[in-house]
């Protein structure tokens, strides 16, 4: 089977930056095993099958029938060493770091924003409860984050273009192997300092060309989920699932990142024919795997 087509974008904190007991609860399952960071995607999927599995179904996955969360969701953590990251003006913390999957407190915030925009008619067909009952219990999940905010954001079948402003272009990690292989990767890694100049760089310089909506509110909603975390996180932008769409020849090729930031020098030097140029390539580019989402 393969893995979902999902890409993400990933903080990585130090382990100071959470209280006892939770920070315990981390230590615990850094020892006892890590999750390997090519099998992130597999692991969700894997928990969210198991809650829809459950009689009755759970309302999240990663939870038992009492919505106590299971302690093997609590291990589901992602660990990086600092050496693992490169540095272009900030510091990191010290390792490790870690990036707690936060599948139950994900899948409470998909529920709000589900239950804010789907019609009466579908909350019906698909909820086994209350709207306001849900509602309530994802809003108490959600409460107990420790940092305000998930440590994962994730899209299907694309890459969401401002998110390649917060990262180095020089930078990509591409490891190549069969399309069916979960070490079939690419990603870059920055440090949180370095991730939050850049994105405020390029929110300054969107709002200059398309105002305060579009990329530009991206790119604000991004830096204000990346306030939430401590300065001394890393930030990771993982395609994830999405190399199993692309082609060795296309994964070597893409220039996303690098067209991405020719756009902010370009706006920055005020050349709208450079601007329109990366910005069809990049429609060129992830224009195919629309057309799959599509198909599919």
């Amino acid at each position: 089977m393969p893995r979902p087509f999902v890409a993400y974008l990933r903080v990585y904190e130090p382990l100071s930056a959470f209280a006892e007991p939770l920070a315990g609860l981390l230590r615990s399952a850094i020892e006892a095993g890590r999750l390997d960071h090519a099998d992130a995607g597999i692991r969700e999927r894997e928990v969210w099958l198991k809650s829809q599995a459950s009689d009755p179904a759970a309302i999240l996955p990663g939870e038992l029938p009492d919505g106590r969360p299971t302690p093997s969701s609590i291990r589901d953590v992602l660990v990086l060493d600092p050496a693992a990251v490169p540095l272009d003006q900030a510091t990191l913390a010290p390792g490790p770091l870690v990036c707690p999957l936060d599948l139950r407190a994900r899948s409470a915030a998909a529920m709000v924003g589900f239950l804010a925009t789907s019609t009466p008619t579908l909350r019906e067909a698909v909820l086994s409860t209350s709207p306001e009952q849900v509602r309530q219990k994802a809003t108490s999940v959600l409460g107990e984050l420790p940092s305000g905010a998930v440590h994962v954001v994730s899209t299907t079948w694309t890459v969401p273009l401002p998110w390649f402003a917060l990262v180095d272009p020089a930078r990509r990690h591409v490891v190549l192997a069969t399309r069916e292989d979960p070490k079939r990767q690419v990603f870059w890694r920055t440090a949180m300092g370095d991730a939050l100049r850049r994105v405020e760089r390029a929110r300054s310089l969107s709002a200059q060309t398309f105002g305060e909506s579009g990329p530009t509110k991206v790119l604000a909603d991004t830096a204000r989920w990346l306030g939430n975390f401590d300065p001394g996180s890393a930030v990771e932008l993982d395609y994830g699932g999405l190399v199993q769409l692309l082609s060795d020849e296309e994964l070597v090729d893409d220039s996303s990142a690098q067209d991405v930031h020719d756009i902010l020098d370009a706006i920055e030097h005020s050349a709208p024919d450079e601007v329109g140029d990366r910005f069809e390539r990049l429609r060129d580019f992830w224009g195919e795997l629309a057309v799959r989402e599509q198909m599919n």
